[in-house]
């Protein structure tokens, strides 16, 4: 039992290490137990999730820019699942020495159901010859941290027979600080022209928009925080709202589009959503506890709007994070 207890603090050990080096890909698998390293466990995968979220939607999501696409993980296999090749990133992701992954079980390097999604899927490329899809796969690195990733797989014919193979890609969207900084000047530089040369009625609605101090912008923060940290009360009125923050409904309303892309009440139900959905993947709680805690009056309204938005429900959710860690 130390043993494993040190195996599992050495896991932790490794995913606070690549959490502090900013990659916040990985996840550990739970021990099944209900102690304080289990609690840990939930605690940091969680934590992962969350800045991964972040990351993606203020750094990466940009309607107005070209997103990179890169790719993370790489892999070429023969049609029996053995690896002939991988790209350089793929060893610095798993950990493995170029010379140790090649002639390896592509099966190795996943977890237990993932293996089984595998083989499923091996048999069935044996029988359709050229064929495309995509799966979800989770892999462990070689200091047993959890990667899962949604893979694109497909099967390639050579001239000759023994050149046929199965190619596994990993593709990562990403987009480059210094394009991003750069989208950013001439979002000004624009906007400059346009308020020295624009029409009289857009110096106009320029003029007629309200100013945000700083004290605004920190109480409109300060109400963004109170949300998150009482999702599952009733959120009063606008007017109430702003009252209890020191504002008033116009800047309240105005203000958190402005800083945050969408209204209060809109930002209300997807913070619910997305901690709900964490507690499925994560927790032991009862649906109907997880709706409950997460703001919601009854269970049909949760199944609904959570399958309007994520496009399954909830239990469907559950059944998979039971099977897969």
């Amino acid at each position: 039992m130390d043993k494993l207890r040190k195996m599992d603090l050495n896991k932790i050990n490794k995913m606070l290490m690549e959490m502090a080096s900013g990659n916040f890909f990985y996840r550990l698998e739970r021990t099944g137990n209900h102690d304080n390293l289990e609690s840990i466990i939930l605690v940091l995968n969680m934590l992962a999730e969350e800045i991964q979220e972040i990351l993606i939607h203020q750094g990466y999501a940009n309607l107005n820019g070209i997103v990179k696409h890169l790719i993370q993980l790489n892999f070429l296999l023969d049609m029996q699942g053995i690896i002939k090749g991988v790209n350089k990133s793929t060893c610095l992701t798993l950990s493995y020495l170029h010379e140790d992954l090649l002639k390896k079980r592509f099966d190795a390097l996943l977890n237990t159901k993932s293996k089984k999604r595998w083989t499923k899927y091996l048999k069935k490329i044996g029988k359709k010859g050229f064929y495309e899809t995509s799966m979800e796969l989770t892999f462990v690195s070689k200091e047993g941290l959890l990667l899962p990733h949604t893979c694109h797989i497909g099967s390639c014919e050579g001239q000759h027979t023994q050149d046929n193979g199965i190619w596994v890609t990993v593709v990562l969207f990403s987009k480059d600080r210094k394009e991003r900084d750069e989208l950013q000047r001439q979002d000004i530089i624009s906007y400059k022209e346009k308020k020295t040369t624009g029409s009289g009625n857009d110096l106009k609605t320029t003029k007629n928009r309200p100013k945000l101090s700083f004290e605004d912008i920190r109480k409109i923060r300060e109400g963004r925080n109170l949300i998150l940290n009482n999702l599952e009360k009733d959120l009063p009125s606008l007017r109430d709202f702003a009252l209890q923050l020191g504002t008033n409904e116009f800047k309240l309303k105005y203000g958190f589009k402005e800083l945050f892309g969408t209204s209060v009440y809109r930002f209300l139900l997807q913070e619910r959503l997305r901690k709900a959905k964490m507690l499925i993947q994560y927790t032991d709680f009862t649906i109907k506890t997880i709706a409950y805690k997460t703001g919601f009056k009854s269970i049909p309204h949760f199944s609904r709007v959570y399958k309007k938005t994520y496009g399954y429900a909830p239990s469907e959710l559950r059944k998979i994070s039971r099977k897969d860690p």
